[in-house]
């Protein structure tokens, strides 16, 4: 259940809200109630008056902001951002920010992202005692983080940490570092977007971590049937940012992989029309895990290829490439690039070379689902197998140059 807060007003425009129509005097934004939240609420409705706009504030209390249980015992991400689309549905509020990241990958009925803004620094930093670097911490430093796509790429990097599963907001988190914690690692966008950047000590860059799909980018929210207010939150959007975490979550989806699955996915420009996209795999769990977050690891995990196993019905078509058996590596790495124009198409492509090579230990291989773009501005109806497919002709689409790497 969702709590909400707001500035008392009288509601002119209730009935343009009611009828879904037209673009109201004074836009209802919906944002969660953390300082993160509100900061980044406040960088979006700041645009938005700019352009002419009255925006006003609705928090809303989500049970990823009221439970501190790990996300993959209530749900994943998804739950911060399931109140806030109730809100929407019910007309209690016009639009909501999200953290892209926190969004699932297929398709909410009757609701569309209007908009991805321009996207902060997408990595993630380490903020340590010291000042410290990765390579620099002593072996068995405790290092918190409560996502096991960040645990299991710390274990390919430094299999000599102990990493301790954390929740809280950031503020939170970076209290602990010099307690009970030498490090902690957050995304150094919200870091910025906070002013704590002069906190961080190492900016992991790509070859070390992955971030999550969509990090660094927000995502404005409304109804699909309010189609002036649509095209009105669409000028906030950035194509390059679009592109990339198109291809991003469109990679997500053929995986079958929830928001805290350990999958890292970044996509770059490439050149003027081209998209680099980049992949890391964990598997099962490291040996170093501590506490509850080896069980959150292989809990995701294993409900991936539960789903992915019920599905399988033959053998997934995959683009022509080199035969790598990955089923007994512990991660893998893979890039591929094609053209920005066919964004999800790369995304998926890359998905079915990792499929066709075999997942890493823990993964398996669902069958081809057919539904379409899930960052897409339309509301496709969902498909029940699954947020994103590739057409037929996804492999010609994505004909380019491409790099793997699948360390054993």
């Amino acid at each position: 259940m969702s709590d909400l807060r707001t500035t008392p007003r009288s509601d002119t425009d209730g009935g343009a809200r009611d009828r879904g129509a037209g673009v109201p005097r004074v836009l209802r934004l919906g944002t969660r109630r953390s300082r993160l939240a509100t900061t980044q609420s406040g960088w979006v409705a700041d645009r938005l008056r700019a352009l002419g706009h009255e925006v006003e504030f609705v928090e809303i209390a989500t049970e990823g902001d009221v439970n501190a249980a790990p996300l993959t015992q209530i749900g994943g991400t998804g739950v911060f951002a399931s109140a806030l689309r109730e809100a929407l549905r019910a007309g209690h509020i016009d639009l909501a920010v999200h953290s892209l990241k926190d969004l699932p990958v297929a398709p909410e009925p009757g609701l569309v992202i209007a908009a991805i803004p321009e996207r902060e620094d997408p990595r993630d930093a380490l903020c340590a005692r010291d000042d410290l670097p990765l390579d620099r911490l002593p072996a068995g430093a405790r290092v918190g983080t409560g996502s096991p796509r960040r645990a299991a790429q710390l274990a390919v990097r430094r299999p000599d940490l102990q990493i301790v599963p954390i929740r809280g907001n950031v503020e939170t988190r970076l209290g602990r570092v010099g307690a009970d914690l030498d490090a902690v690692v957050l995304a150094y966008a919200g870091l910025r977007r906070l002013g704590l950047a002069g906190r961080v000590s190492a900016v992991l860059d790509s070859d070390v971590m992955l971030p999550a799909a969509g990090q660094g980018a927000l995502a404005v929210e409304c109804r699909a049937d309010r189609h002036e207010l649509v095209a009105a939150l669409a000028r906030l959007d950035d194509a390059d940012t679009r592109a990339a975490v198109t291809a991003e979550r469109a990679l997500l989806a053929r995986l079958e992989a929830g928001c805290t699955a350990p999958i890292g996915a970044l996509a770059r420009r490439e050149g003027s029309t081209g998209l680099l996209l980049e992949v890391f795999v964990g598997a099962d769990r490291p040996d170093d895990f501590a506490g509850d977050i080896g069980a959150d690891v292989a809990t995701a995990t294993d409900r991936a290829t539960d789903r992915a196993t019920d599905r399988a019905t033959g053998p997934v078509a995959a683009p022509a490439g080199d035969d790598v058996d990955l089923t007994s590596a512990p991660h893998a790495r893979d890039r591929l690039s094609g053209p920005a124009s066919a964004a999800a198409d790369l995304g998926t492509a890359l998905a079915e070379r990792l499929l066709h090579a075999g997942l890493p230990a823990g993964h398996s291989r669902p069958t081809p689902p057919q539904t379409s773009d899930p960052t897409a501005r339309t509301s496709p109806t969902p498909s029940r197998t699954g947020p994103c497919a590739p057409p037929a002709h996804h492999a010609t689409n994505v004909a380019g140059t491409d790099t793997q790497e699948y360390p054993t």
